[in-house]
């Protein structure tokens, strides 16, 4: 059909006045389906809108998403507009704990271009990409919310954490943690603390199932937060935890975290109301015990205004200073830590001081506690960490409330995720919040955790030698005492006594202890009364304790290589090649090592010359060491004897295959063979290895000891 031929076909039909009547009919139909979805649409977009201002972020999750997919894109209002549902679809997910759907929202914001209207969606995918461990994604994102918003602290503070966090994972503390699945529920566990002088009874926000409250809150999707008890009995478990019994605490609304001051006489818990079409920010209240029970708990006055929050309370030993989390005006950004002080005269709280850019971020500080030791401990994905809330440590300074510098806990008390609200139960125990990798139920949702130091791994070896030679001795038996516990053990063909770990497990060496080691008698060798200490007190890592100690045995002892002019009597020293002086400095150590030693030192010979004259040079020589010892080192000479043995006294030494050694050679591998340097067995090398004969007759000429007593007093015989 032409052309004309349709435009004249439709002519006809308009200008019927039926068909007119029905087109005009169809049109209003037509316009009144899109009235009616433009007013959907915009129902649902307020919906949502109110939601999400409200803090309901269940709802909002819900609504924002319904909303994003209703709205059709075609202006540049309506892509605005969906671009918005989508980043409050991502910040409700992220809120309730959704990652994986708060990325996935984030995302399709920021391919509407939203962070030309909120650059902060840049820093809200990264952050979220951060707890999940994917660094990569984290970086870029955070470096295009630099680009929009240049030198922001929190952006470059989460930039720099992400580089230590790296470091953090690499050196892993020796922190082990378990999730405590006794008392865990698929539903949301928080922000346990001791409810007991025992430190047995623990109290913790839950939003399992409970009568005070029904429905589920709009905020988290969560039944409502009430404040549960459990008990750890004799066997070391877990009791059934039960709602905590108290008037007034437990209400429809919710109630999370609760701490007791350090007498266990005031109780403090954060409360969040809930009202419809009001912004109402989470309170502190705060109960006294009243004999076996609890009065009605009071407000703690603390926020100007109702739409602000303060809570996770953490009291003071006398219950009267308080430091808990919030948004008041005059803070470091986001949630901060603050203290106040109850006087009880007025009856009224002071003024919350800020705990200062110290402590506080630009990011969020939450749920604070105090360590046994009065340190600070608290949660901040402020201060460099892996992602998430991590867990920080400010040492305590004097006796206000000046801390330290934050301390990040490390792995595995900090993972990427979610970790909060540490309560120590002793200096290596306690529990902790954390929704990682392992909570109960797999919908990312905070569990109760525990933590423990295990012991420092502590092991003794005693290495036993003979004095004045590398040779070790074998079948010793060594003693070691501590304050409540003793053993022994006989060294083996090394040498050696080894202690780790005992048949039932436990340890040889444990923590704060003080150890003393010595020898038992042994025949062959001189008592040595002699001890050696070592201490574990105030240790906090593993070590490896290694004691070496030593035996004098009833045969000469051969000193280092004492060497004389020749054919006199004088020290030699040669520099860089001999030093005599300094070899006879081991005979004094030897002295000042053992009070009651008295010594026979002993000068040889090697066998060329005379055997008279020989024997007058070495009794020249011995006297030579003698009198440098009581001359220039200050020896009693009543300690020391100078003995000449000229040639008379031929060494033995040990031939391992062709080679020489003063010393037997302790390895059963090693085959040798005994050998006294006698003149027949050196002359063989006279001609045939001048080198190796004088080398043995080197040998030969030497100073040795020979222990005369061990009990010398000065005075005495």
């Amino acid at each position: 059909m032409s052309n004309r031929r349709i435009i004249t076909f439709f002519r006809k039909i308009l200008s019927s006045n039926a068909t007119i009547m029905k087109i005009k009919t169809s049109l209003l139909a037509i316009l009144f389906l899109v009235n009616l979805g433009v007013f959907a649409q915009s129902s649902q977009i307020k919906k949502a809108t109110v939601a999400f201002n409200n803090g309901q972020f269940f709802e909002a999750a819900q609504e924002a998403s319904t909303a994003y997919q209703r709205i059709n894109p075609k202006t540049p209002k309506a892509r605005g507009q969906k671009a918005e549902m989508a980043y409050m679809a991502g910040f409700s997910y992220e809120r309730i704990f959704n990652n994986d759907q708060a990325e996935d929202w984030y995302q399709r914001a920021i391919d509407l271009l939203y962070y030309k209207e909120d650059p902060e969606v840049y820093f809200r995918i990264a952050s979220i990409q951060r707890q999940k461990g994917n660094y990569e994604a984290a970086r870029e994102n955070y470096q295009e919310y630099l680009k929009l918003v240049p030198l922001e602290k929190r952006a470059e503070r989460a930039l720099a954490a992400m580089e230590e966090a790296i470091v953090l994972k690499d050196n892993r503390t020796r922190y082990t943690v378990k999730n405590e699945s006794k008392i865990n529920t698929p539903n949301m566990e928080m922000a346990p603390s001791i409810a007991d002088r025992r430190g047995n009874v623990i109290v913790f926000g839950s939003t399992r199932k409970a009568p005070t409250t029904s429905g589920k809150d709009p905020i988290i999707g969560e039944p409502y937060f009430n404040i549960w008890q459990a008990e750890i009995n004799n066997k070391g478990d877990w009791t059934e935890p039960v709602l905590f019994e108290a008037d007034s605490i437990n209400t429809e609304y919710n109630e999370g975290t609760m701490a007791m001051d350090g007498r266990f006489r005031k109780l403090y818990i954060t409360r969040c109301p809930n009202e419809d079409k009001k912004v109402l920010g989470c309170q502190i209240w705060v109960s006294e015990r009243r004999g076996r029970n609890w009065g009605i708990p009071t407000r703690v006055p603390l926020q100007p205004h109702d739409s602000l929050s303060v809570g996770h309370p953490c009291p003071t030993e006398d219950g009267n200073g308080l430091i808990f989390a919030g948004d008041l005006p005059g803070g470091q950004g986001g949630m901060d830590l603050w203290y106040t002080e109850y006087d009880r005269r007025s009856d009224s709280w002071s003024e919350p001081i800020n705990l200062g850019p110290e402590i506080n971020s630009p990011g969020d500080e939450l749920f604070p506690t105090f360590a046994m030791n009065g340190d600070l401990l608290f949660s901040s994905n402020g201060h460099k960490g892996l992602g998430g809330l991590d867990l920080f440590r400010s040492e305590k300074i004097g006796e206000g409330l000046e801390f330290g510098d934050p301390v990040n806990l490390g792995t595995p008390l900090n993972s990427d995720l979610d970790d909060f609200h540490l309560t120590e139960t002793s200096p290596k125990t306690g529990f902790f919040t954390s929704n990682r990798k392992g909570s109960i139920g797999g919908k990312n949702l905070p569990d109760i955790w525990s933590y423990e130091l295990p012991p420092n791994l502590f092991d003794l070896k005693v290495i036993v030698n003979e004095v004045g030679s590398p040779n070790r001795i074998e079948g010793v038996t060594v003693e070691v005492t501590t304050e409540d516990d003793s053993f022994k053990g006989v060294t083996n063909s090394d040498g050696v006594k080894f202690w780790d770990k005992k048949v039932n497990g436990d340890r040889y060496i444990n923590e704060e202890r003080s150890y003393t080691v010595k020898l038992l008698p042994m025949e062959g060798y001189h008592p040595n009364d002699d001890i050696e200490q070592f201490s574990t007190v105030g240790l906090e890592y593993d070590q490896n304790f290694i004691v070496e100690m030593a035996l004098l045995p009833k045969t000469p002892i051969v000193l280092p290589e004492v060497r004389y002019d020749l054919d006199k009597a004088i020290l030699q020293i040669i520099d860089g090649v001999i030093n005599s002086k300094d070899s006879l400095n081991y005979v004094f150590d030897l002295l000042e090592e053992y009070p009651g030693m008295k010594l026979k030192l002993m000068s040889h010979t090697d066998s060329r010359g005379s055997a008279a004259y020989n024997r007058n040079l070495a009794q020249r020589r011995a006297q030579a060491c003698v009198d440098y010892l009581v001359n220039e080192r200050g020896v009693n000479p009543d300690r020391l004897v100078a003995v000449g043995r000229g040639e008379d006294e031929p060494r033995t030494i040990y031939r391992v295959g062709e080679e020489y050694t003063a010393f037997k050679p302790k390895s059963e591998d090693v085959e040798f063979e005994e050998v006294l340097l006698d003149e027949d067995h050196i002359n063989q090398y006279r001609t045939s290895d001048p080198d190796m004969f004088e080398r043995l007759h080197q040998y030969n000429r030497r100073t040795e000891a020979e222990v005369i007593r061990m009990d010398w007093t000065p005075g005495g015989d």
